[in-house]
């Protein structure tokens, strides 16, 4: 049951860079803010250079940082129930951008990865052609600290995307478990190493 609730729980924060939260609007950060927060779960080599994309006070996803480096960075979704920062290696841009755009054209949540899969396969969609690096922090609504600029609770997530890995390409576990790497989604599109720090 506990790996159950845990990978329930990663699904979902792996789904929320390309989803649109639900719940009732809050008003987002001061765009400053918002850039603070969104880079945090990077090393601190990759924070400047990082384009960082948050929301405008009518709620609609905007950029609010361009940058020229490798990872663009999403700040926390006003609508969300949590604290939800993330950053993506730019190899992502195309699957990550292409879930957004179907979530705003209203396509049910679960068959937002059908959509793309099958986009994939057919060639209309590009995947990284090498490991592609992703970050996040997610915790309470009271996580960051807008004072001090750090967050207090919020559990950090590292995931390497490897389209197509699955566990006997890979040598890696296909199933959950703490303090080492496996394979979440394996031989699909979106297959990926996990790194998750404590279950």
């Amino acid at each position: 049951m506990r790996n159950a609730t845990f990978v329930a729980g990663i699904t979902i924060a792996v789904s929320a860079l390309d989803a649109g939260a639900q719940g009732t609007p809050n008003l987002p950060l001061s765009p400053d803010h918002q850039i603070v927060a969104a880079i945090l779960p990077l090393p601190a080599e990759f924070r400047s250079s990082a384009r960082v994309m948050g929301y405008s006070p009518d709620g609609k996803l905007t950029t609010l940082r361009g940058g020229e480096g490798a990872f663009t960075c999403l700040a926390s979704d006003p609508r969300a129930q949590r604290f939800h920062v993330a950053c993506y290696h730019r190899s992502l841009e195309p699957f990550m951008a292409r879930g957004r755009q179907l979530r705003s054209e209203g396509t049910a949540a679960e068959r937002v990865d059908s959509v793309r899969f099958r986009e994939v396969k057919r060639g209309r969609l590009a995947m990284p052609k090498h490991p592609a690096a992703l970050y996040s922090l997610t915790g309470p609504l009271t996580a960051f600290d807008t004072t001090t600029g750090t967050t207090t609770g919020a559990r950090p997530l590292f995931v390497i995307y490897v389209p197509g890995a699955t566990g006997a390409s890979t040598g890696l576990s296909e199933k959950p478990a703490e303090g080492t790497p496996w394979i979440m989604f394996p031989g699909t599109p979106k297959a990926h190493v996990m790194f998750v720090p404590k279950m």
